[in-house]
């Protein structure tokens, strides 16, 4: 499907610019990068070298800032949106914000104003904030929300040395520890918050002031809340949130369809406690329909229960999304709600949404309809329980939903497929790994995640209804959060382009990136020696997917309107779509307020931010528990395969747990190494011996420290030949073997790891 066309922007005068022509491109841009300004001025040949040159003298006067590796922005210039500490008042007592970036962001007045509920925000505090530039050139932040407390706010553990005890960080960047003057009440080992001293002394450690003790690092349990509390992930519900869940009642018949005769199912992870979406398919008796399908999906009605104003939709929109840790979920909504009335439990009334879809038998919606129903699940299935019935192992709860339900919605899926294969959306693989805990809260294990086809089934259906919830909304012009995936830029393709060419795979140049041409690179490379690199490197390629309430389409799904609608307990954006439905179609008094409706972009950016900042916060649990799991098998040998390529090192992940760890450059060889950005590569100035991304490689397990979540490794086998066709990059960096590695943690750095797009995560 076409995506939607962006509105063309004011024509620019072709041919090199000049200073002041460049500088007002870069300002208006906001930030940009040389291949854009090359674009957008028409510039080839010795024009771009011209513009290469004008662009490091504005770096060198101070005139222009980096942004990333490749991006430029005017000095002093702000993004739209950022995460800023109130550091202070201005003579006039008006709270100033930073950028929590760095010291050399600019200080920025806080205007007072803005419909943000909760208390206002003061000194100490952290806040996401709308930075806009005013007629007089100078910057305001705008509130869009309150985060909680700033980063002079440490999560450590303390170590007791002589008659001195410290708080050492958790986090991996953070290399300075804090002196706490007044620590009689710990012990070694404990996990505490403290506060940073702001008038401490001017040389040595940093001062801290105690403020919690939060628990032991010693407890399994342990990497989870460090998790919690280093990412800011707001914890537990008021008094007065639990009170409203409370007094929820169950569903009735008023103002609902009757759905409780559609033998609908709910299809989830085995180890799920909460079921917000349900499923049924039978063949469309239309006989203008030949071969087509009616689908259904139902989704848990929250709107119904968390409504517009209430503790409960504030703490809501705070959370923005449930956050999931191996050994523990904190959820957006109360148990009694996401556990409870809005979970589709087996053989129970429940209020849902629904919407029913008819689909011709080449795979295309041809029509679809939302109904406010009463529904009761016909049965709870694991994945692998409804996989396993359609492949001739039911068992006695399957068995008797075979012929009836499971072998419909299987032929119902065959339909869909056809349209989404002729949509071509990505099709990048991705390995997931199961982590599971024991009772004692350590991890017993770590397995592969098999993929199976009752995953597709369930994501495609969700997909179908996320359309559905985007076109009826657009169509009725009602304000909307769409969820939006940009094609790749440019300058990331390019990357792509040169290094396929190091490979010998061809890419016409100026060939748009369409999701099908990258499907067909990656099946033309799917059994060849480079499949591994050449996935990564096309992941690496793709932005990343966010909420706005401008439509771009989302690239990776190939669509032209997309919503999140399906999982309302679990995403506030869902919530938002819901409430809108309602007041669009007329299906009840519950849509959206007056509020939802004002400060929709800024929801938008709120719950953007907290699904970055639940991702965050997993991926460093699981980091952790891993790290844990590891720990007693120092000294082991494993397999693994290159996934990160930087100057510093290389970054391993292993086959057998999937655990990420690094390679220090000084534990390479006796020699210099260049970081080969344009092949992936470290290469040895000398020797040219090459370490490139996707390589597979033994290493052993030097250290792993659970606190921080670092694994760091020695590597055993050896380089790749050198590649005569590739020329030598000039610049090196330092990889003497005969070098002890960096003392401490590894450095805290990731590469190659992005939010996976499979199931009902889109």
């Amino acid at each position: 499907m076409a995506r939607p066309k962006k509105p063309k922007p004011a024509r620019i005068p072709q041919g090199l610019p000049d200073r002041e022509t460049l500088l007002k491109f870069i300002r208006e841009s906001g930030e940009t990068d040389k291949a854009a300004i090359a674009r957008a001025f028409g510039l080839k040949g010795g024009d771009r070298r011209a513009l290469r040159e004008m662009l490091s003298t504005l770096q060198e006067d101070g005139t222009l800032g980096r942004r990333g590796r490749r991006g430029f922005s005017e000095a002093g210039a702000l993004p739209e949106v950022g995460v800023a500490d109130v550091v202070e008042r201005d003579p006039d007592g008006d709270l100033l914000v930073r950028l929590t970036r760095g010291e050399d962001a600019p200080l920025v007045p806080l205007s007072p104003g803005g419909d943000v509920r909760g208390p206002a925000p003061g000194l100490g505090d952290r806040v996401l904030v709308r930075f806009v530039r005013l007629e007089t050139g100078d910057f305001e932040a705008r509130l869009i929300k309150r985060l909680g407390q700033s980063a002079h706010r440490i999560l450590g553990v303390i170590r007791k040395i002589r008659r001195e005890i410290r708080v050492e960080p958790v986090d991996r960047r953070s290399k300075d520890s804090l002196i706490l003057p007044d620590g009689e009440d710990v012990r070694d080992g404990d996990l505490v918050l403290a506060q940073v001293e702001p008038h401490g002394p001017r040389y040595g450690p940093k001062r801290g002031k105690l403020l919690e003790i939060v628990g032991r690092e010693d407890d399994p349990r342990a990497y989870s809340l460090i998790a919690i509390h280093a990412h800011g992930i707001p914890v537990g519900f008021s008094e007065a949130a639990e009170a409203e869940a409370e007094a929820a009642q169950p569903p009735t018949l008023a103002g609902r369809e009757d759905l409780r005769e559609i033998p609908l199912i709910t299809i989830d992870p085995m180890d799920a406690r909460d079921h917000d979406d349900a499923v049924y398919a039978h063949p469309d008796d239309d006989p203008k329909n030949p071969g087509g399908w009616v689908c259904w999906v139902a989704i848990a009605d929250v709107a119904a229960y968390v409504r517009p104003g209430s503790e409960l939709d504030r703490i809501a929109r705070d959370k923005g999304n449930s956050v999931y840790f191996p050994d523990r979920v904190e959820p957006m909504l109360p148990e009694r709600l996401s556990n409870g009335l809005c979970s589709l439990r087996e053989g129970e009334n429940r209020a849902c949404l629904a919407v029913r879809m008819v689909f011709g038998a080449d795979g295309r919606k041809r029509s679809h309809r939302f109904v406010r129903g009463l529904m009761r699940s016909a049965a709870k299935l694991a994945y692998e329980q409804a996989q396993a019935a359609i492949d001739g192992q039911p068992d006695d709860k399957s068995g008797p939903l075979l012929e009836p339900v499971l072998r419909p919605l299987w032929a119902a899926y065959a339909c869909l497929k056809k349209g989404r294969d002729a949509r071509s959306p990505l099709a990048i693989a991705s390995a997931e790994r199961r982590i599971h805990i024991d009772e004692m809260g350590r991890i017993d294990s770590i397995l592969p995640r098999a993929a199976l086809q009752a995953h597709s089934l369930i994501e495609e259906f969700m997909i179908q209804a996320n359309v559905c919830a985007a076109e009826t909304l657009e169509q009725k012009k009602t304000p909307l959060i769409y969820r939006v995936h940009d094609q790749p830029s440019q300058e990331k393709v390019q990357a792509l382009v040169d290094f396929l060419s190091t490979l010998g795979l061809p890419w016409t140049k100026g060939e748009a990136p369409r999701t099908e041409r990258f499907n067909r690179l990656l099946d033309e490379t799917r059994d060849g020696p480079h499949a591994d690199i050449v996935n990564e490197v096309v992941l690496r390629t793709q932005m990343q997917a966010h909420y706005s309430t401008e439509n771009i389409g989302h690239y990776g799904l190939n669509l032209a309107k997309y919503a999140h609608f399906t999982s309302p307990i679990r995403r506030y954006a869902d919530l938002i779509v819901h409430r809108a439905l309602v007041s669009t179609l007329g299906l009840g008094s519950d849509g959206l307020s007056d509020f939802d409706i004002s400060q929709m972009k800024g929801t938008a950016e709120i719950i953007t931010f907290a699904e970055r900042r639940a991702m965050a916060a997993e991926r460093d649990a699981t980091d952790r528990y891993v790290a844990a799991f590891l720990a007693d098998r120092v000294g082991a040998e494993f397999e693994g395969r290159i996934t990160g390529v930087t100057r510093f090192g290389l970054f391993v992940r292993l086959a057998e747990t999937g655990a990420d760890g690094l390679v220090p450059v000084s534990r390479l060889g006796g020699e210099f190494f260049v970081h080969d950005d344009r092949t992936h590569a470290l290469v040895g100035e000398r020797s040219g011996a090459r370490w490139p991304l996707g390589m597979t490689v033994r290493v052993r397990l030097e250290e792993a420290t659970p606190i921080t979540g670092g694994l760091l490794f020695e590597m055993l086998s050896d380089p790749a030949p050198p590649d005569a066709s590739m020329p030598r990059p000039r610049l090196g960096v330092r990889g003497r073997g005969d070098r002890r590695p960096p003392s401490g943690r590894p450095p805290g750095i990731r590469t190659g790891r992005k939010k996976k797009m499979g199931g009902k995560k889109r």
